[in-house]
This record gives structure tokens, C-alpha cells and sequence, in this order.
């Protein structure tokens, strides 16, 4: 059995594709190394629900104790016999399990093409039916023909689709944004609800290019047309557009609430407060960068499920995320933080700005903690917190965009469901008081910009082979290219 056969078999840790057998068992790439650096002699993890956490591939990050009990229980270990070693019990039981999910997805490919089919042929019927004549707009107006419903549950219909020209539909349904294409696409099978667990962008991405986004299937339809469906969006269903962005918040938040607030009072103590202080500064380094990128993995899920966002090519989609997912971890970072004592949960407990002495950075840590507090201040509500962040990310102030006017439509609509927010919770004097901390946002990231470069130049192996994939597509890139940068 080749590597690549073994891949048809999801990861058994966390379900995520598989990239072969690591440590003696079948795991993607995210498990294999986050069960390298388990194994280091610093590492120890701790449980605060009872160790019984679920993990799976959108909850693997949250406990780390239980993602490696998992990873035992299932039999990695260092001392695993290699692949090229296993007995021929092992082996004719690893083809038959190849064979097993390899029709297991045949048969799913040939539900979802008949069911595909069948959903053609009844929109195709039943397309033209009740359509509202507030809802109708000529030809001379926008290529879009036919308009949005409001739908109910159940499969989509035509009466909650808004049909494009080149044959796309955008369905809004309750709380869900549905896409569906009528052209060929490797990427969409039928109709289906944004599903972190069935999206092809990976929640761990080896490469930001690895997007798989509808956003080619959109490529010929004229800004008119674009701006017309994300307005239409928003003045008919200002509710379900918010909905989905903070049920997306929610979903991919990797702590609840509720479940910060019981941990609040778990402080570091000081043992384990002097063990991050006696890390060298790499070490401490590379160490928080794998934190980030843990947290940079959710905020990519989240944008993704921004209504418009994945419309957008597939440059723009990535200039957004390079220059504002650090600017949504910190807004996020506000949710961790304890005014009380002023510590933040890190690593599965709170400690305050002493725990990241080793990093060398105090100017950069006491800026991030002062305006968490600040955040904290503001009594945001989730929801809030959830526009807020969506609209930190699309914003047509990023360098390297290629079509501002279609960013400025998306950007438009966040814009507006959060006034909407604001208005129906009486606060809209908070808005003024987020563009302030909007331009805060910007100058911390520009100054851990300028201390990655600094670290770069001293720690180039940590910086170049050791950082995470994604870590380093996000800011070494940019950091190299500062003033200073040794080329």
C-alpha cells in the first residue's frame, strides 16, 4: 500500500486528511507534529474538563492534554515500528481498511451526483414561479437575474436563491449562507452549508494558496451585479447576515465564554511561571508562534464564512488574512483577558506580562496587554465582538488588493450589520470607539512586525525552519521586506 492510498483513510486522531503513518499511526500532518513537540522534556499539558475532552478537527487545539492522550491511545509512539516494517497481519488489515473507505467514497460520490441532478432538474421546474415584484429588476440594472427569498427549512428552492449570471445561485436561509455553482467545480458537490469539517480549506493550511475557494465561479460578474446581491443581502436580511457571523464567531472561538469564566481564577504558578522564563529566547519564541498559529487557524475558518469574503478573488481573499488575522487574534486575545488581575489565558491557564519575559519584547507584550484592557472596558457583547472582527479583516486599507471596489461591497455590509447591532443594543456611540481601536490594531501589529525582523536577523534557523508553515507565510514574508532586513 503506497503513502497515497493510505491518504483515502481520514487521520485517526482528529479526522482530518491523512498524510500517512506517523509514530505508528495513520495521522495528518497537524497530529504528526503537534505529537513531535509532545515529546519534548519541557512539554506538560494539563486537562480542566475532566480529561474527557472530544477531538476532533475542529476542537483538536482546544486541549492539548486530551489531543495526546488520544494520540497514545491510538498507539503513536517514538519506538513505533516503521511503515516498511509491519507484520503481514498489519499490512493485509491496512488494505483492507483502504478498501473499506475507498468505496465508502465511491458510494458517497454517486449519491451526491444523483441527488445533484435531481436538484437541477426541480430548480429548473419550479425556477420562474412567485416571484415578488418589488424583488424584480431589468436587464439594464445588473446581470442578475431573479432576486432572494427568504426561505424556510428544508433544501434550498428557487424561491431563496439569487441566480447570477453565469449560472451561480447564492442561497440565504435562516442563519445558514448556502452556495451552490452550476459550473463544473472540483470544489463544490451539490448544495451544501459552509461545513468546517467538509470545506477543502484545510483549518490547518499548509499554504494560504490552498484556498479552494468559489471565488473563479464569480469572476466574470460586473461590480453592478456584485454590489447589488451583498446590498440585497443586507437591506432584506440584516438579521441572518449578522446570524451567520456570529454563529461562524462562535463556532470557531476556540473557548466559550462561560468556559473562561469558570478558569478565570486557574493562575500559573510560580514553578511554571519560572519554566517559561528560563526558556531561551528561540525557544520562547518559537514556542508563541505555534500558540498564534493555532489561533491564526480559527480566524481563517471564521473569515471564510463571511458572507461575500469567499466571493472575493482568490488574491484579495489572502492579502485580507496576511495583513488582518493578527489584528482578529488580538480583538479575540480581549476575550482571555481578566481585568481584575490583568493576566490572560495562555497555555491552558491565566498569568500576566512576567510569563513572556524570556521573549525579549516587554515594549510589544505590555502594548498587547493595555489593549486587551482596553477592549475589556468596552463591555462588548459576542455578537459585537464578532462584527467588529469581521470588519477588522475586510477593509480596503490593505496593501496588495486587486478589486477594492468588490472588498469595499463586503466591507459595506459588515460595516452596516454592525451599526445594525449596535443601534439595537443602543450603543451606537461605541462605534467611534472602535475606529479608535481600530488604528490601535494597526500600530501593534507594525511594532510585532518590527520585533519578528529584529528576532529574524538574531534567530534566522528558528525563524526559517522552525516556525509553523502558515506563521511564516503570514509575517516572515512581510517582516523581510522592513526597512533594516538583510536581504
Amino acid at each position: 500500500v503506497s503513502t497515497a492510498e493510505i491518504e483515502v483513510i481520514p487521520c485517526k486522531i482528529c479526522g482530518d486528511k491523512s498524510s500517512g503513518v506517523h509514530y505508528g499511526v495513520i495521522t495528518c500532518e497537524g497530529c504528526k507534529g503537534f505529537f513531535r513537540r509532545s515529546q519534548l522534556p519541557t512539554v506538560s499539558y494539563s486537562c480542566s474538563r475532566q480529561s474527557n475532552c472530544p477531538i476532533d478537527r475542529t476542537s483538536r487545539n482546544r486541549c492539548q492534554h486530551c489531543r495526546l492522550q488520544k494520540c497514545l491511545m491510538k498507539g503513536m509512539s517514538r519506538d513505533a515500528v516503521k511503515f516498511g516494517r509491519m507484520s503481514k497481519r498489519q499490512r493485509d488489515s491496512l488494505n483492507a481498511e483502504v478498501e473499506r473507505h475507498r468505496q465508502q467514497q465511491q458510494q458517497q460520490q454517486q449519491q451526491q451526483q444523483q441527488c445533484q441532478g435531481d436538484a437541477q432538474e426541480a430548480e429548473l421546474l419550479s425556477y420562474t414561479a412567485d416571484v415578488h415584484p418589488y424583488l424584480v429588476c431589468s436587464p439594464s440594472e445588473s446581470q442578475v437575474s431573479g432576486m432572494i427569498y427568504r426561505g424556510s427549512g428544508g433544501p434550498p428552492t428557487s424561491r431563496s436563491l439569487a441566480r447570477l449570471d453565469n449560472g451561480a445561485h447564492l442561497d440565504i436561509r435562516g442563519e445558514a449562507f448556502w452556495y451552490e455553482s452550476r459550473q463544473p467545480s472540483h470544489d463544490l458537490a451539490g448544495i451544501h452549508p459552509y461545513n468546517p469539517l467538509e470545506d477543502p480549506f484545510s483549518l490547518y493550511p499548509h499554504s494560504l494558496r490552498n484556498t479552494g475557494e468559489p471565488a473563479a465561479q464569480w469572476a466574470n460578474m460586473n461590480k453592478k451585479g456584485f454590489s447589488l446581491v451583498l446590498t440585497t443581502i443586507y437591506f432584506l436580511f440584516p438579521d441572518e447576515l449578522c446570524a451567520s457571523i456570529v454563529r461562524s464567531h462562535r463556532e470557531t472561538s476556540q473557548y466559550r465564554v462561560e468556559e473562561l469564566l469558570a478558569l478565570r481564577w486557574k493562575l500559573l504558578s510560580r514553578e511554571e511561571i519560572q519554566a517559561y522564563q528560563s526558556k531561551s529566547v528561540d525557544e520562547m519564541w518559537q514556542y508563541c508562534a505555534i500558540r498564534l498559529t493555532d489561533a491564526v487557524q480559527y480566524v481563517v475558518e471564521f473569515a471564510k464564512h463571511i458572507p461575500g469574503f469567499r466571493l472575493l478573488s482568490q488574491n484579495d481573499q489572502i492579502a485580507l488574512l496576511k495583513t488582518g488575522s493578527m489584528e482578529v487574534v488580538l480583538v479575540r486575545m480581549s476575550r482571555f483577558f481578566n481585568t481584575e488581575n490583568s493576566t490572560v489565558f495562555f497555555d491552558g491557564k491565566f498569568a500576566g506580562v512576567e510569563v513572556f519575559k524570556s521573549l525579549a519584547c516587554g515594549d510589544l507584550i505590555t502594548a498587547v496587554f493595555d489593549f486587551a484592557h482596553g477592549m475589556c472596558d468596552l463591555k462588548l457583547t459576542e455578537p459585537q465582538i464578532a462584527l467588529f472582527s469581521a470588519l477588522v479583516l475586510i477593509n480596503t486599507d490593505r496593501p496588495c488588493l486587486e478589486d477594492r471596489g468588490r472588498v469595499q461591497q463586503v466591507q459595506k455590509s459588515v460595516e452596516s450589520g454592525l451599526t445594525h447591532i449596535l443601534r439595537r443594543d443602543n450603543q451606537e456611540s461605541l462605534m467611534y470607539k472602535l475606529n479608535q481601536r481600530m488604528s490601535v490594531l494597526r500600530s501593534l501589529c507594525s511594532l510585532h512586525m518590527e520585533k519578528l525582523r529584529v528576532f529574524s536577523q538574531r534567530y534566522p534557523l528558528t525563524a526559517h525552519s522552525l516556525f509553523p508553515p502558515l506563521y511564516k507565510e503570514l509575517f516572515a514574508s512581510e517582516a523581510e521586506l522592513l526597512p533594516g532586513t538583510t536581504q
